[in-house]
């Protein structure tokens, strides 16, 4: 450990601090001296005094929620989005430790290259009888189906994560590797940010190593490993509803890489390909986010809905690196970890730099027996999990927590058949302090620290994250059990390079091609602006019916009458003051948004995200009448402005024109069937102000006909203006020139269908007078513009 402080015990926020008996404590020493670096920071901390410090701790927390970083967390309820719950107080690190740390893990990391190549490979571990073949045979991470494929990159292991923790001797272990789909640098990078906006000023003068530098080198490795020069490298992610989705689609944003979906991918002669709004477009790298069983239904789990059949197939065919590759997961088995010594000798002749934390297979029978000697003093849990002590609690045991019965059955199923169990060491994670109630208190912690190949060797995210404990028990370290998550930061005696992922003024660059949008973002795109335009639409009408019964206070009005059976189709009741049918429409405009989170920008979100919880909250609290239409006010005002951050900030590519689409054919839609109801001769009194409210076209249509007013002057100003951006015409004159704008998918044709359906309606509504405008004219109108929808959805997202 780092050498300690000669200075005396701050007070202040170190007042009552007191680390815990036969624990190593990462802040004070045995003697009780506080650790360089963290004297530094307590006085900073000391100096802002407690006031501040809440202040500065409130303006990282609400940066998360704006930036709407959660955590997906699974009970028997189901499941549920957790707001990331950030640790305020760094983990400080300084820079000759973390670069011992780094060095041991590089040495591990090409130990597991080699295990996972002679695995896959020549076999050689297993016939030298260093490594049981019950490991290999009987695991359910081994992939025949991948046996004998060799990476077309050169390489299985790309990118990995570590779990790391400090021994009462200061000695590191090593817990656990990560390598089927490291979680985390994502949150890592999250928790930097909002860290940063709380101590800024503090770690700037603490000369903090920065994050960016090595996510900058990890794309260009990504990058380094297209072959083709149509190529493309792409995040797989299993989809929104799997609990890190929001680091996937965080990630892809900040390195600028398209995410995609198992759907989103077909194999085609032997290579990946992605569905885009242009066709297929090929796919050379994938880092992958899911787990490696589900990539092929095909060969690999016949029920995963989630993969792309034929994917084993192209990596037999070396068309697509795999990041990491299929089969890599077998490194994460737990019963490893007791072997890892003897295979370093026997593969590199050395030692293990980091030892992992001490571990018996017991599948062996004087391993076996060490455990039972000594439960007492063990963790006893699956031989073959994936998950790392501290995550599976339930599946792993504390010898000496258990009861008579319980001792006794464990050891009779260790007698009978112990293949599928390991004992390991019951450590003592060292502590970190945490702020609680405006003091600092000592709890337990993992380290995660994450690597990337660059070249031939490896590089290392400067700090990571910790994991630390809401609780003194370690198993609430577990981000699923409350576990909190804290920024580690990797500090120098001198200045540090200010690495950025920014481009210098000489690289060189390649602009994407607009027609690289896959179809399934372009189709959430689409609806969701057709999910938005319905809730507008929506809350335009209960407006107006509210501001009617506010003024007779009689529900059974004609005209609200007329207006409960125009909406009872579309699953609105009138009789709701925030009916269902509104909240269904802003949740599919989320559900469409969530899907896409990669390619929607964060003040978009948090818009769209206010919004819903507007409409939620005025849910059951809201009457009818006055209080009614001040709601719907509310709710229309932040549809606009969602709307508006869509419309000015939005890069005018290919997703920005589906977008647009969507909300045009909804708009078209709803005008026509508004108007085919109620600009009937026999509509009730009040029908026709009614529809200018709608049409938000009440001082227009006093300014444009100031001589005459009346059915057919509403026909002609919310139909046939091409003016009004309210207007049927209007829809489809900008649906026009959108469609003459979408990438060609038909060879061969001089117009694509779409384009001439398009057209013919809109010279159709052209040359019409307002007086042929029937019920029966728009609401076929209003049926033409939806099968419009169906025209795009067949030719682009089938």
């Amino acid at each position: 450990m780092s050498q300690v402080s000669k200075s005396r015990p701050l007070s202040g926020l170190l007042a009552g601090y007191r680390p815990l008996q036969g624990v190593a404590d990462e802040m004070i020493d045995p003697s009780g001296v506080v650790r360089p670096g963290w004297e530094r920071l307590l006085r900073s901390l000391d100096t802002l005094g407690p006031e501040k410090l809440a202040t500065r701790f409130a303006r990282a927390n609400q940066y998360l929620h704006d930036a709407g970083v959660f955590y997906r967390v699974y009970d028997e309820t189901g499941t549920q989005e957790r707001e990331w719950p950030l640790a305020h107080v760094p983990l400080l690190i300084n820079e000759d430790d973390w670069r011992a740390i780094t060095t041991g893990l590089a040495q591990r990391a090409d130990l597991l290259e080699a295990v996972v190549a002679d695995v896959y490979g020549d076999n050689r571990l297993v016939r030298d009888g260093v490594l049981p073949p019950d490991l290999i045979a009987s695991n359910p991470e081994f992939l025949h189906p991948v046996a004998g494929i060799k990476p077309a990159s050169g390489h299985f292991l790309h990118f990995c994560a570590f779990e790391l923790g400090r021994a009462p001797n200061g000695q590191w272990w090593v817990l656990g590797d990560r390598t089927q789909a490291p979680s985390g640098a994502g949150f890592a990078l999250e928790n930097r940010v909002a860290t940063t906006r709380a101590l800024s000023d503090i770690s700037g003068a603490m000369n903090v190593h920065r994050l960016a530098g090595f996510f900058k080198d990890f794309r260009d490795s990504l990058q380094g490993l297209i072959h083709d020069p149509a190529g493309r490298a792409a995040i797989l992610t299993p989809g929104p509803n799997n609990e890190t989705y929001f680091e996937h689609a965080y990630i892809a944003r900040y390195l600028g890489i398209m995410l995609l979906e198992g759907d989103d991918l077909t194999v085609s002669k032997g290579r990946v390909m992605v569905r885009t709004v242009s066709g297929l477009k090929p796919i050379d790298v994938l880092w992958r986010r899911m787990d490696a069983a589900y990539m092929d239904p095909l060969e690999l789990k016949p029920d995963s809905w989630i993969g792309t059949p034929g994917m084993v197939g192209a990596l037999r065919q070396r068309s697509v690196s795999l990041v990491n590759a299929l089969g890599s997961g077998i490194l994460e088995t737990r019963a490893l970890l007791a072997f890892l010594p003897a295979i370093s000798k026997a593969l590199h002749d050395r030692d293990l730099a980091l030892p992992s934390i001490a571990t018996w297979w017991c599948g062996q029978e004087k391993e076996r027996q060490h455990v039972m000697d000594r439960l007492d003093q063990m963790m006893v849990g699956p031989a073959l999990s994936t998950r790392l002590p501290f995550e599976d609690v339930q599946a792993t045991v504390l010898g000496a927590a258990l009861d008579d019965a319980a001792r006794q059955a464990l050891l009779q199923r260790l007698k009978i058949d112990g293949r599928g169990l390991v004992g390991q060491e019951a450590v003592k994670l060292s502590t970190t302090p945490v702020y609680v109630e405006g003091r600092l208190e000592p709890r337990p912690f993992v380290l995660r620290v994450f690597a990337a190949r660059h070249g031939d060797g490896w590089s290392f995210m400067p700090g990571g994250f910790a994991r630390v404990g809401f609780t003194l028990d370690t198993a609430a370290i577990a981000m699923q059990r409350g576990g909190q998550a804290a920024d580690v930061w990797i500090t120098s005696s001198a200045p540090v390079r200010r690495d950025t992922l920014l481009p210098r003024e000489d690289d060189a660059f390649r602009r994407n091609v607009p027609g690289t949008l896959p179809s399934r973002a372009a189709e959430n795109l689409m609806w969701m602006g057709r999910y938005i335009e319905r809730a507008e639409a929506t809350a335009r009408i209960l407006r107006a019916c509210h501001a009617r019964y506010a003024e007779t206070a009689n529900a059974e009005l004609p005209l609200l009458t007329e207006m409960r059976d125009h909406l009872k189709p579309l699953g609105i009741d009138l009789d709701e003051a925030i009916p269902n049918g509104l909240l269904r429409s802003i949740d599919g405009a989320m559900l469409s948004a969530g899907r896409i989170r990669d390619r929607f920008s964060p003040d978009g979100w948090l818009a769209l995200r206010d919004l819903s919880k507007t409409v939620h909250r005025f849910q059951g609290v809201v009457s009818q009448g006055d209080d009614g239409t001040r709601a719907m006010t509310i709710i229309l005002r932040k549809l606009a402005g969602f709307s508006g951050l869509v419309h000015e900030n939005m890069y005018r590519f290919t997703g920005w024109r589906f977008l647009e689409i969507g909300r045009r054919l909804e708009r078209g839609i709803q005008m026509a069937r508004i108007l085919a109801n109620l600009s009937r001769h026999e509509a009730p009194e009040g029908a026709l102000e009614m529809l200018l409210e709608i049409g938000d076209s009440v001082m227009t249509h006093r300014r444009q006909y100031s001589v005459y007013s009346g059915r057919l002057s509403v026909l002609d100003l919310l139909a046939l203006d091409p003016l009004n951006p309210r207007s049927i015409i209007f829809q489809l004159d900008a649906l026009k020139t959108e469609f003459s704008l979408l990438p060609q998918r038909e060879a061969g044709a001089h117009m694509p269908a779409f384009s001439k359906d398009v057209l013919r309606l809109h010279t159709q509504l052209a040359i019409m007078e307002s007086s042929e405008l029937t019920a029966d004219t728009l609401d076929g109108l209003a049926n033409e513009i939806g099968a419009l929808s169906d025209t795009i959805s067949d030719l682009y997202f089938a």
